[in-house]
């Protein structure tokens, strides 16, 4: 082994981080399994490595024992007392066995788990640095696209958007930036695999983070988020501080950072809705922008019945039941929707204690025209 390698190792400690202790045993081992396959030994053998010179010799090492089975392991003891007469039986007697044309072997073999040791340790620093990223936002570059992924480079290694994880409302071309949420961070034998979407709910409460100062700092907190990937979402957000409007905060002068927010999503709609630990005004709030009359809480069964004015049923069901859905999504209560008059048919509106919600409820919903206009 030449005194470069030896340097090699000391530049690979200082630079890879991989200990130099922990690179001569691999090569040790790897020397030892060279020596066996190249050579047809089978015998215990030891390699000392000179760091100093970086010369190498081959020992094998012997039982010292009263009658020998396998000479390859064995010496007796008659045999080991020529060498030594201090040996004495179940002593070790170590013989170099090093082969002429070894010297090639052993830097071919030292190379190869060198390169092997550093790959692995790269791939280590890789995993360690993106399983911490578990759960964030990261920006990538599309780089080709199959039938079951797109390829996103993340700089040092490439991550998998899956098809189920592609947004329906968009189209993805090699070279284009994309935000991406990282989902899952795996060690396989060939190195991390990180899994990304862009349809996770993680990625719009990440994208609020990023463009909303108070929610960075804790002063505003997303408390849930329901999400249809492409066409609209709905969060719904609180603040401890009295002075602190979450709504206006998340919206933003103009609806500048909800906007923005709707422009990385390709034009996906996002409700923002106040939150609340009572569960008549939240599921009142989270049917935003549709009026409620008033909210009926079975709580053993965590559901809700909600009457809204009849020209605002089909505002408050949506689209194919979206607005309901997402409602029941963000609030985690089951929600059925009934027009005023089906209530009133039915005697379950108004009550003695019907809550006004229609006359005071906080508009939360955000509308970009009006306030562009204003």
């Amino acid at each position: 082994m030449s005194s470069e390698l030896l340097d090699a190792l000391t530049i690979l400690e200082r630079e890879k981080g991989i200990s130099r202790d922990i690179l001569i045993e691999a090569i040790e081992a790897a020397l030892i399994s060279a020596y066996r396959r190249n050579f047809n030994q089978a015998q215990n053998v030891r390699i000392d490595l000179n760091l100093g010179t970086g010369s190498m010799r081959v020992f094998a090492r012997k039982e010292v024992v009263d009658q020998v089975f396998d000479p390859r392991l064995e010496i007796s003891l008659e045999d080991a007392q020529r060498i030594n007469p201090n040996y004495q039986v179940e002593d070790v007697v170590e013989m170099e066995v090093t082969p002429k044309d070894f010297g090639r072997i052993a830097a071919q073999t030292a190379k190869q788990v060198v390169t092997q040791r550093v790959r692995e340790a790269e791939r280590g620093i890789i995993y360690s640095e993106f399983i911490d990223r578990e759960e964030d936002i990261m920006t990538g570059i599309v780089q080709r696209l199959d039938s079951k992924f797109i390829y996103v480079s993340l700089g040092k290694i490439e991550a998998l958007l899956p098809v189920n994880e592609q947004m329906p409302n968009e189209r993805y071309k090699p070279h284009d930036r994309i935000k991406v949420f990282i989902t899952k961070v795996e060690k396989t034998t060939k190195g991390p695999q990180i899994f990304v979407s862009r349809t996770h709910p993680g990625l719009l409460k990440r994208l609020f983070e990023i463009e909303v100062p108070e929610i960075y700092d804790g002063t505003v907190e997303i408390k849930s988020v329901a999400r249809e990937a492409g066409d609209r979402s709905k969060i719904s957000v609180h603040s401890d501080n009295p002075e602190v409007d979450p709504v206006g905060s998340c919206v933003g002068p103009k609806g500048t950072r909800v906007q923005a927010v709707v422009n990385e999503l390709k034009g996906e709609k996002i409700d923002i809705v106040k939150w609340s630990d009572d569960p008549v005004v939240f599921v009142a709030n989270s049917l935003s922008p549709s009026k409620v009359l008033d909210v009926m809480v079975n709580e053993p069964d965590k559901a809700t019945t909600v009457v809204v004015p009849d020209y605002q049923l089909s505002l408050a069901i949506g689209k194919r039941g979206q607005n309901a859905r997402l409602a029941a999504k963000l609030t985690g209560w089951k929600i059925d929707i009934k027009s005023e008059t089906e209530a009133r048919e039915i005697g379950i509106y108004p009550r003695e204690e019907t809550i006004r919600l229609f006359d005071d409820q906080i508009d939360n919903d955000f509308d970009f025209e009006e306030e562009l206009e204003d």
